[in-house]
């Protein structure tokens, strides 16, 4: 039988062990995401201004970063494609050759391969035989993030870098004007200049990639930096930069329909204000609310329009449901390309 004094003690001790399960937590996770961001850090790269952008200011490296970029193997380079574009002829277009600077200063060209400008995505490639042994590679992960997750970036924020930024991942459903899809957003401090950086989790592996800030500091004329950045799903990035890589053109997936707000009750609701091609031809009306595609509830046109593009392809066919004059509906549509 136990004495108090034992119990006493045996009760101490096991109040020390506890306290000390965050800290043993951390020092088993720490070592695996250093590793992760060591290794994420050694494949990113600065997006550079063109040479005749350049400017030399006595004290400082001859070069100025424009924006990030990833080397995901064999020399492609994945960046964002507003990182990239340059002003021609009164317009925005895309350099056939860029230059990138690695982490030990090795300047490097990469010729164009492909844009996607509705998720501001842009792909070039290294001559292999200027590939060095520093860069290292990232690769995709096989699922996404969820809120809360811890994330990590690395890039060039003011132009000045690797610099990596730990955070949370936030709302992973969310919608700016300058994109196509969803974005994710997340909780980390990013500034100008980490555009096209990549997004990691734990692993070293990319869940997304830098499109945006929320404007929360002014620090140098235009460059900003902010707490609040999105980045494209990695998953669609996946995709997209495929389809590049193999000289393909990704076409989304085209409904037809144009879509307005309207409250029923106390509940706002889509209506169709509008039905052309593959919606006209099953038989849409205006008026008809939408209520769901393939059983997936739709709330927003944001929703529906981030569907057609992770989840399906031209010439699939899906079940929209509707309201039309206040009985369901299952429309079936045969989707076009756009």
């Amino acid at each position: 039988m136990r004495t108090i004094s034992q119990r006493s003690a045996i009760i101490a001790l096991a109040i020390i062990l506890i306290s000390l399960l965050p800290t043993i937590a951390r020092s088993s996770e720490t070592p695996l995401l250093s590793v992760a961001a060591e290794r994420a850090k050694h494949a990113t790269v600065g997006i550079l201004n063109p040479i005749n952008e350049r400017a030399t200011i006595s004290g400082t490296a001859p070069f100025s970063v424009r924006g990030s970029g990833t080397h995901i193997g064999d020399g492609y380079i994945l960046t964002a494609r507003h990182a990239i574009e340059h002003q021609a002829e009164g317009k925005k277009i895309p350099q056939e050759t860029i230059q990138v600077i690695t982490g030990d200063l090795h300047e490097l060209s990469a010729a164009f391969i492909g844009i996607n400008a509705f998720l501001d995505i842009a792909v070039y490639r290294l001559q292999k035989t200027t590939l060095i042994d520093s860069l290292d590679q990232a690769t995709f992960s096989q699922t996404e993030s969820l809120s809360g997750d811890e994330v990590f970036t690395v890039g060039y924020p003011l132009g000045w870098g690797p610099a990596l930024s730990f955070g949370r991942m936030g709302n992973t459903n969310t919608f700016l004007a300058t994109i196509q899809s969803r974005l994710l957003q997340v909780d980390l401090s990013a500034c100008s200049g980490n555009s096209g950086g990549g997004l990691f989790n734990t692993r070293g592996e990319i869940v997304g990639v830098i499109h945006a800030i929320i404007q929360t500091e002014t620090t140098q004329g235009e460059r900003r930096c902010s707490r609040f950045a999105f980045a494209v799903p990695g998953l669609i990035v996946k995709n997209i930069v495929q389809f590049l890589i193999d000289g393909k053109p990704f076409k989304f997936s085209k409904l037809g329909i144009t879509l307005n707000v309207t409250k029923q009750g106390t509940h706002w609701a889509l209506a169709v204000g509008k039905a052309t091609g593959p919606a006209r031809q099953a038989g849409f009306k205006k008026g008809d609310l939408v209520l769901a595609i393939d059983d997936h509830p739709i709330n927003t046109a944001a929703q529906l329009k981030n569907y057609l593009i992770e989840h399906t392809h031209p010439g699939q066919q899906v079940t929209i449901t509707i309201l039309r004059k206040k009985i369901p509906r299952n429309v079936k549509v045969i989707l076009g390309e756009s």
